[in-house]
């Protein structure tokens, strides 16, 4: 695969798509430019300790809100994927090796930011015989060195192409929430998520439970791709099945126009609809609306999901 890290040629893998229109953002879905004193030192502790951020990598909406509060999603393993999933902004081809250097500064970042909960994801490594698991560790070691008070959620590849011991490494380092999206329904994946497997994804998650049931385990899709109601309704009794305890769903939305296409752009009411029906299966925690992504406010959920598991047992 040919270096695809070309200056000022963000997504050279994907010019060959045909442009897709992007329709005008309703009201429901904008936000305001990032600005202000926390935003820029949040800023400036990720540029001082060399970190990419799935926050910027991705064109989150809310990094002006979160980083603001001192709060950034840190991306491991660089910041090229050997993925090309057609909605993600993050930019395909042959990454870089690792750097071993990489958890400590990671630790380091949290320390300095004062994080009590902090999401760490990365870029899928199909060209490592783990898939960067033992990297997850590493880093999931040192943040317990560094940072013993934070609370460690992780959003992991699909480790598609690794043996059963890639998933466990990651585990026995025991984070306190193991996250991997699904993404969108079934059917969507030869169009969406082609170099994944929907059953593969959902079984990931099952196993992680399955080696160790005191982690919380956390999954999303996003909706607005195409998908229909009811298959939305089945994604979640899927997830349930597999003893998922948190669920995110988020409004799909178009990096550039040679990325997918935005089908529609789901009413707030409707977000309100899908929460209700996931509460009703059962989810622990459920975030739904436009603007939700898999870290927007994480921590606050961590700490709802945490305190009502106390409870429950406080009353078994």
């Amino acid at each position: 695969m040919r270096d695809l890290k070309i200056p000022g040629e963000r997504h050279p893998e994907k010019a060959h798509r045909p442009d897709n229109p992007q329709p005008k953002k309703p009201d429901w879905i904008r936000v305001r430019a990032p600005g202000g004193q926390g935003y820029a030192e949040t800023r400036r502790i990720m540029r001082d300790n060399n970190l990419t951020t799935v926050c910027e990598e991705a064109g989150c909406p809310n990094v002006g809100e979160c980083w603001s509060a001192g709060h950034a999603t840190m991306m491991i393993m660089g910041e090229v994927c050997t993925r090309g999933c057609t909605f993600c902004n993050v930019a395909t081809g042959r990454p870089d090796a690792l750097d071993v250097f990489e958890p400590g500064r990671v630790a380091d970042a949290v320390q300095k930011l004062g994080l009590n909960h902090v999401v760490i994801t990365s870029v899928d490594r199909d060209d490592l015989d783990d898939g960067g698991a033992e990297h997850f560790a590493q880093t999931i070691r040192a943040l317990r060195h560094r940072a013993p008070d934070t609370t460690i959620e992780i959003l992991t590849p699909d480790f598609l192409k690794c043996g059963p011991e890639a998933l466990e490494t990651v585990v026995a380092a025991k984070p306190d929430v193991f996250n991997h999206n699904l993404e969108t329904v079934p059917a969507l994946y030869p169009s969406v998520r082609p170099g994944a497997r929907y059953f593969h994804s959902l079984r990931l998650l099952q196993r992680v439970k399955e080696i160790d049931p005191s982690i919380f385990t956390k999954s999303g899709i996003m909706v607005g791709l195409g998908e229909g109601r009811s298959e939305v309704h089945q994604v979640m009794d899927d997830m349930r099945s597999a003893n998922i305890d948190f669920l995110t769903i988020g409004q799909y939305l178009q990096p550039t126009p040679k990325h997918h296409a935005v089908d529609r752009f789901v009413t707030p009411d409707e977000f309100k609809s899908y929460e209700k029906a996931a509460w009703g299966k059962g989810f622990l925690m459920v975030s739904a609306t436009p603007l939700t992504r898999s870290s927007y406010h994480a921590g606050e959920d961590f700490a709802r999901l945490r305190d009502a598991r106390e409870k429950s047992l406080a009353r078994a």
